[in-house]
């Protein structure tokens, strides 16, 4: 799929990867903090930038995935004008993020039908956050250059005037040593992915030979939040990449030279070779050997061969009509440099270069199990062969290191008498120089055959087959589907001193053996062609592998590609020598500093943040709100175990009452069948060593054919073969309806040794699980030890394979919701021969269970921990005569026992049914028992359409704040969906979301105060750490309300005086009440100071300083903190002309319906005559010693600006004179009439209490 890259400058620098249907868009955030790179929640204003050198701040971007259609890409321009076939990630360089596109590659590979690998020679890195870089690329890149030796010498015959800071990670890139694939996962051995074929899951990739997964992990993170329909689209559009480092190669084998016949005549199969190098312990020659303290070791490979051949004649089954239409081998090796601390220095003269040991056997012994355990979890089983000589003084020191620590591995723990059972570690010594020294050269390598060839047949091989299945609809596309057939159960690891030439040739010889192994069972056998093929392509492996570590091709290529030495050949490995000492002397340290950048392990490098704030908002909204698109659906398993005691007699037999047994109608039909047999294949010396699945394949049609011989009876749709796996002796097979098939996905199977060294495995378990709609299933068939008193070895096995056996993502057994364990466990009833047959014959079944081992093991905790078993109501199964339902009559008149066994775990697993079948051909009886599931159903359709309701929801409520918006002024931090970090507060706040905001609105207070009468101190500091005397609260009095006046012809009455007896907190003057506009309190009171007068009418109106001048709505304060309340607005003989002065008589109502003024600061000053003054209020006092409250209260004071024409003298300290105060000295006249006469008042001040006198005012008599 092609794919644009795109930029845009403005507003901000983004870069878009185009593809026809989807964009993915990231844009640098310069100016956001680190709050979500540490863990902080807190939000703190911008900060100066970081260097990357202290590790603590990383890069963060934002980064958003949506439909082509919903983007507008009008701003962008074309970046690069090469095609680009997806990114490698992000990488930090020197504080600029850089993200890197592959540009050049070509397909090298085709290792089944549809699954492609390409090899990548160009990449280029676009900086996200500068344009500096845009253009230097192109500069100084010679495409025909040899360039695997280029990176790290930095050498140019000019210096460009901006040297781009990713060029030495572009020619390491570029150099050929690099594949990827967009069909299948390329980081796991073909055993290891999923056998549905369609499915490539970026979650299962192997971290240890992904590459680039310090680049791209910044994406998987991103990709892992995305809701499932973007996660698909984002994975089928191709943009993500993962690479591998290594060798990848297919030849294609004419159907002249295949090995196996083919039915479709003239139909190539192929041959691959994929070597994937640890990037875990990654470097060069001389700066990469031995072990660390993680058990990673230096240049460890992994190195799978795989044949596909198209279907192979013979094979189909008519009673299935299921046709086979492909067959595909696998054998997996591992190189590894030796595992123990070590050094070598690089040196100018071969084979001096000094070995020298950097710690003790005893102190290296940790780190070497961790390194084997963790190779016998991944593969199983380990045959070390050791190709160091014993006589190099360096090598021989290293080989007895290495003999030490495998006689001290714990996976060869001898603490019992069984001293060989658990045994899964075994070493070979192959000095390899001796052997060939002699006239044969290196032909006498193929001595190693001898050696290996017990551990090569019990490691058998990985075997699959593709089938496809019947159709009912002829319109209808055929199904594919992968049915397994054989694992591989051990891995040889080979080892010299490099791992490079002699372990080459070796592994070599072991891959020829795995195949002639698959061919010998099949029948079959290869031509020379074919075999020359092979080492051809061996040959260009070593070559490759070679060129990575030492810098220079393999020696001995010669041989393995022809068989033979030549002299040209012997001169190649001669200027190889040379120019490895050259390499490693004088490039190989800019080698591995362009490495560790790439892996990011230089010191303070940190991988870049991306967050997608929408994405991540709906996932967390969906998880919350789960319940409305789940469901749940109850199924039917059918799980049954049978121990054949290698007998073939009853394939013909009817099975029908074991696989179909009268039960319940409930009850039959389900949708699973588990399978499980033991002793496929007699447990002869002969047999243990082989792995031919034909016997399993026989069995499993034997069982197919009855199912669905009874599916027809009762008109269901028939059954098909899901996958089987092989142990030897034991096999697991799952079959399950046709119409189930849809619901099943992630179908993944594993085996685990627990027997004979654990190399040839006659005991051991095979495991499948599988996804059934959202409901994980796991079952496990097991053949634990014999004999009678073993069950501490049984024990042991039980803990062997639940803690050894792994799937896929280290997922174990216990990581599923339910677990159905089937097989032959051994254990027996702890009583006499006699006894025991007397109670079976008295059919006391519960004494015989009271003494049973697993029963009593497992109430000691000592095996299978929270398993449960259903009551037993049927006789031991073991051990009978041969056809026959007589318990064991022959000399050694064994125990009767109920070895064969199920054992469910799950909360939603119900067990309906527990019973055996009569089937006498084997000394066991067959064990079957039914179960009820429940399993979680996800409504896709609902959980789609409620992801696009919220993520549509949330898009309007942030904007275009998303990678790809306009918005320039946004914090990128302010649009992530923080949560609380406890129930009960409320989320984390930033710069511009605030939790005390609701919808942009002030939070209410939940604060109440302990007094109706008391409010906030004001006086206190803002900040409530501040050491301060101050109370938390102050107490107010307030004024009772006035009466209002209903009667117009009669002024108000003015305000209730003030109790006198009311006491101040805080020593300040009782407050007036707040504003009410209802009231007539205000118009009353402004009316009342404006009709009196002073008696003196040649004095000109006052003049008011400044804090003086108030309104008298002003001295009317808030309890809060708000904006002062509205002012009240003037008498009307006050605010207008005497033309035009209106009857002071008019109600409050009246007064307010008109609509307000403008505020006194707005306002034009007016003039002011002698005859109509209105004047504010004496200023207010303070009757003790602090800051006045009031004028905290009153800080937007309105002032009364007027002109004044004379200044007289400020007013003198007053008293209360009755006269003056109570009415107007002459008769209140004006055009309009006489004014109304004020009502007597009482001698009290309106302000105050105190007994200060007025003096000197009087009344003015209005003309």
């Amino acid at each position: 799929m092609s794919i644009r890259v795109l930029l845009r400058e403005y507003p901000q620098r983004s870069i878009a990867l185009v593809t026809p249907s989807h964009a993915l868009i990231f844009r640098h955030s310069p100016t956001t903090n680190d709050a979500i790179a540490n863990g902080s929640l807190i939000s703190v204003q911008s900060p100066p930038p970081r260097t990357s050198v202290d590790g603590a701040a990383a890069p963060r971007c934002m980064v958003e995935f949506s439909d082509v259609a919903s983007v507008d890409l009008s701003d962008y321009r074309t970046l690069s004008p090469l095609p680009v076939h997806g990114t490698l990630g992000l990488i930090t360089i020197n504080n600029d993020v850089f993200l890197c596109v592959v540009t050049g590659a070509v397909k090298v590979a085709s290792v089944r039908p549809g699954e492609t690998v390409e090899k990548i020679y160009g990449v280029e890195f676009h900086c996200l956050n500068s344009s500096d870089y845009d253009n230097t690329f192109s500069d100084n890149l010679d495409p025909y250059s040899a360039g695997e030796q280029d990176y790290g010498s930095n050498v140019s015959r000019r210096d460009p005037l901006l040297e781009h800071p990713c060029v030495e990670l572009q020619k390491l890139l570029g150099n050929g040593s690099f594949y990827y694939s967009t069909d299948f996962d390329l980081t796991n051995r073909l055993q290891d992915r999923s056998t549905d074929a369609s499915s490539f899951d970026i979650d299962n990739l192997d971290s240890s030979f992904l590459w680039n997964s310090y680049m791209i992990s910044p994406l998987l993170k991103f990709r892992s939040r995305l809701v499932k329909r973007e996660r698909e689209a984002l994975d089928s559009s191709g943009i993500l990449t993962s690479a591998i480092r290594g060798f990848v190669l297919t030849i294609t084998i004419p159907s002249s030279s295949a090995p196996l016949r083919t039915t479709r005549t003239g139909l190539p199969s192929s041959l691959t070779l994929i070597s994937r190098l640890s990037c875990r312990r990654a470097g060069t020659r001389f700066n990469s050997r031995g072990i660390d303290d993680d058990g990673n070791v230096a240049n460890f490979v992994e190195s799978e061969t795989i044949y596909w051949s198209p279907s192979v004649v013979g094979q189909s089954d008519p009673s299935t009509n299921e046709k086979p239409s492909g067959i595909c081998f696998s054998y997996a090796q591992i190189r590894g440099s030796v595992p123990v601390f070590w050094e070598q220095s690089a040196g100018l003269l071969p084979g001096q270069q000094k070995i020298s040991i950097t710690r003790s056997a005893e102190g290296t012994q940790p780190a070497f199990d961790k390194h084997f355990t963790e190779l016998e979890q991944n593969y199983g089983a380990v045959h070390v062969v050791n190709l160091l000589s014993e006589t190099k003084p360096g090598e021989a020191e290293l080989t007895n290191l290495y003999r030490y620590g495998v006689r001290h591995s714990v996976l060869n723990s001898r603490d019992n008498k069984h001293s060989h059972d658990h045994e899964l570690l075994r070493e070979t010594e192959f000095d390899f120089h001796a052997e060939t020294k002699g006239p044969n050269g290196y032909e006498a390598a193929s001595l190693i055959r001898r050696l290996i060839e017990n551990s090569a047949d019990g490691f058998a091989y990985y075997l699959s087959e593709e089938v496809e299945d019947p159709v009912e609809d002829s319109n209808e596309k055929p199904r594919h589907r992968t049915v397994v057939v054989l694992q591989q159960e051990g891995v040889f690891r080979t080892n010299c001193l490099d791992c490079l030439d002699r372990t080459n040739l070796i592994q070599t010889i072991i891959s020829q053996m795995a195949i002639e192994s698959f061919l010998g069972h099949r029948e079959e056998h290869a031509a020379s062609d074919f075999w020359m093929r092979h080492s051809s392509l061996w040959a260009d492996n070593g070559d490759a592998l070679s060129r990575i570590y030492a810098g220079t091709g393999a020696l001995k290529s010669s041989f393995t590609r022809h068989g033979k030495m030549s002299l040209a050949g012997a001169i190649a490995d001669a200027r190889k020598s040379a120019t490895r000492l050259y390499i490693n002397n004088f490039a190989d340290k800019g080698r591995q500093n362009t490495i560790d950048v790439l892996l990011g392990r230089m010191v303070g490098q940190t991988p870049v943040y991306l967050f997608d704030p929408i994405n991540d908002y709906v996932t967390s909204e969906l998880s919350k709100r789960s319940s409305e698109f789940q469901s749940t659906q109850t199924i039917r398993i059918w799980a049954g175990t049978f121990n054949l005691n290698g007998r073939t007699d009853g394939i013909e037999q009817d099975l029908s009452s074991w696989l179909c047994p009268d039960l319940d109608p409930s009850q039959q039909n389900p949708e699973i069948v588990a399978v499980g047999f033991q002793e496929i294949v007699e447990l002869s010396p002969q047999q243990i060593m082989n792995s031919d699945p034909t016997r399993k394949q026989a069995w499993e049609r034997a069982v197919r054919k009855t199912l669905n011989r009874h599916a027809r009876a009762a008109g269901s749709e028939h059954y098909v073969l899901l996958r089987s796996g092989q142990l030897v002796g034991a096999a697991l097979c799952i079959f399950v309806k046709s119409s189930v098939l849809k619901n099943i996905k992630n179908v993944e199977g594993s085996v685990k040794k627990t027997g004979m060294s654990g190399m040839a495995g006659n005991k051991g378990a095979v495991a499948i699980r599988m996804d059934y709609a959202n409901s994980q299933i796991c079952f496990v068939t097991a053949h634990l030890a014999a004999g009678f008193a073993n069950y501490e070895e049984r024990n042991k096995d039980y803990a062997t394979i639940h803690h050894g056996l792994r799937f896929q993502r280290n997922r174990g057994i216990d990581d599923h919701d339910c677990v159905i364990w089937i097989g032959d466990f051994n254990y027996r009833i702890g009583l006499g021969a006699e006894r025991v047959r007397q109670l079976v014959k008295a059919g006391d079944l519960e004494s015989l269970y009271e003494n049973d081992q697993l029963n009593l093991q497992m109430v000691a905790g000592l095996t299978f921990p929270f398993y449960s078993e259903a009551r037993i109501t049927f006789n031991p199964t073991y051990k009978y005569d041969l056809g026959s339902d007589v318990y064991d009559s022959s000399e050694k008149a064994r125990i009767p026992a109920w070895t064969d066994r199920i054992l469910r775990k799950g909360t939603n697993l119900r067990q309906m049914s527990y019973n055996c079948a009569p089937l006498r051909f084997s000394d066991h009886r067959p064990v079957y028992a039914t179960f009820q599931c429940t399993v979680s159903i996800i409504d896709e359709a609902r959980r789609e359409a409620l992801s696009r309701e919220i993520y549509d929801r949330r898009q309007l409520e942030v904007g275009g704040t998303i990678a790809s918006g306009q918005n320039d002024d946004t914090d990128d931090e302010d649009l992530l969906g923080y949560d609380s970090i406890e129930a009960g507060l409320p989320p984390a706040s930033s710069d511009k979301r605030k939790w005390w905001l609701d919808n942009r609105q002030p939070a209410r207070s939940d604060l109440k105060p302990p007094q109706k009468t008391l409010i906030p101190n004001p006086n206190r500091p803002s900040n409530p750490y501040t050491p301060t005397d101050e109370p938390d609260w102050v107490t107010v009095p307030r004024m009772t309300k006035p009466q209002q006046q209903t009667t117009k012809s009669v002024a108000p009455p003015p305000p209730n005086p003030r109790n006198s007896n009311s006491s101040s907190t805080n020593g300040t003057r009782n407050a007036p009440p707040p504003f009410n506009p209802t009231e007539t309190a205000v118009s009353t009171l402004s009316k009342n100071l404006a009709q009196t007068s002073l008696n003196n009418n040649s004095t000109a109106s006052l003049p008011l300083s400044a804090s003086d001048r108030r309104l008298s709505t002003s001295t009317i304060s808030s309890t809060s903190k708000k904006a002062p309340p509205p002012v009240a607005r003037k008498p009307i003989h006050l605010t207008s002309s005497r033309s035009s002065t209106s009857s002071p008589t008019l109600s409050a109502a009246s007064t307010f319906s008109t609509s307000r003024s403008p505020l006194p600061s707005q306002q034009k000053p007016r003039p002011t005559t002698a005859d109509h003054t209105g004047f504010a209020p004496p200023p207010r006092r303070i009757s003790g010693a602090g800051p006045p409250l009031g004028s905290i209260y009153g800080r937007r004071d309105i002032e009364d600006r007027r002109e004044v024409s004379t200044a007289p003298p400020p007013p003198q300290p007053r008293r209360a004179h009755r006269a003056d105060l109570n009415g107007h000295a002459g008769n209140g006249t004006d055009e309009e009439g006489p004014r109304p006469t004020l009502p007597p008042r009482r001698p009290t001040d309106l302000l105050g209490d105190d007994n200060t006198s007025i003096g000197n005012w009087v009344a003015l008599k209005p003309t």
